[in-house]
């Protein structure tokens, strides 16, 4: 696919706007939306035509990763967050797509299962959450009557880990069944598959616990699956080292995730997505230990910092959260040197345009 966006004028951001590949999906430059959640499905897990508005928006970025989308009703964690597990959510879903295409640009529908990260009053069959092990995290979940304390999950079953997998399989096939180029899994921020590598939330005692060989079995089973059912050139992963978020604790992330890393690697993946959060000796080796694709996600950092990745070999594309979220013409304000708007963090989360759709564009 060709974006119909014309190619910025040179920047020193320049090494950002050349043309890449990550497994199947073509990308006119190099530069990505990350996933953020934004809270605004439907009671039933819907998105729609305001969603379709908003990704379609951000069309000139050259890779958009959806907000994450739960496979399964157990997967929700959050309210109005997106699911992909029924045709109707698949079909929504599609209608983004289309429109995301029509721009000029790739959709990436992130997959999302939160684990113990969760109220049960948030999912449509109010179950209590699984998880690893039956321990719960710290804080509490906003829910329809204010916060609550995130409740002790259930740890999960071999029958229960069997039935995940295979709801990852089947949401992966309704999104790229629906349009999407691809999905990207969840590994990071302290949901589902996080929980599996870190030693605080995984006390398990068979084969998905206990060392790194165990800890990180579930998430390569997961990504298996999904490649071996939509292809693994249209599958990313996602992973943050070290980050607490989630109330997560990795004692040994130094070991954890080079070990992840090989144990992915021979899949051959579209990408690996880094969320970094400052250790420039591991991003190295992950880096090098990576045979695809790298998406590399700086947080706070400016364009010409994430450019500097990619010169110095760390990035193959960079992805943007907040930049994005409140410049749909991102692409255009980078090459005119323009001011960025900065986003309404009341309006993050919930609600209707406002902060989502109504961000103003530069004058043409």
């Amino acid at each position: 696919m060709t974006a119909r966006h014309p190619a910025p004028t040179e920047t020193p951001a320049d090494v950002l706007w050349s043309p890449t590949r990550l497994g199947r999906i073509e990308l006119a430059h190099r530069i990505a939306m990350a996933p953020m959640t934004r809270s605004r499905a439907t009671g039933d897990g819907l998105v729609t035509d305001l969603t379709r508005e908003y990704y379609a928006q951000r069309a000139s970025l050259a890779m958009l990763i959806t907000e994450g989308t739960q496979p399964s009703e157990d997967g929700q964690g959050y309210l109005a967050t997106p699911g992909i597990h029924t045709q109707e959510q698949a079909e929504a879903w599609g209608r983004v797509a289309d429109a995301v295409h029509e721009a000029g640009s790739t959709l990436v529908v992130q997959l999302m299962h939160v684990g113990r990260v969760a109220h049960p009053s948030n999912t449509p069959h109010g179950r209590t959450p699984l998880a690893p092990s039956a321990i719960a995290a710290e804080g509490d979940m906003f829910t329809a009557t204010g916060p609550q304390p995130m409740p002790v999950p259930r740890e999960m079953t071999e029958a229960d880990l069997a039935q995940t997998i295979a709801d990852f399989r089947r949401a992966a096939r309704l999104a790229v069944d629906a349009g999407a180029n691809g999905v990207e899994l969840h590994g990071a921020n302290g949901y589902l598959l996080q929980q599996f590598l870190s030693t605080n939330a995984n006390r398990r005692t068979d084969g998905y616990g206990g060392d790194i060989a165990g800890r990180i079995r579930f998430s390569v089973e997961v990504a298996t699956a999904v490649a071996d059912e939509i292809g693994a050139d249209r599958v990313g992963f996602r992973i943050s080292p070290g980050s607490p978020l989630g109330d997560i604790e990795e004692t040994d992330v130094a070991e954890l995730y080079p070990a992840l890393v090989t144990a992915l690697a021979p899949l051959h993946l579209a990408y690996l997505h880094v969320v970094h959060l400052g250790d420039e000796a591991l991003l190295r080796g992950i880096r090098d230990g990576w045979p695809t694709g790298l998406v590399l996600n700086r947080a706070g950092a400016d364009i010409e910092r994430r450019a500097q990745d990619v010169r110095d070999g760390l990035a193959d594309v960079v992805s943007v959260g907040a930049l994005a979220l409140a410049n749909p013409d991102l692409i255009h304000r980078i090459s005119a040197g323009a001011t960025m708007n900065e986003p309404d963090r009341a309006t993050l989360y919930g609600g209707g345009e406002r902060g989502y759709t109504d961000y103003p564009r530069l004058a043409a």
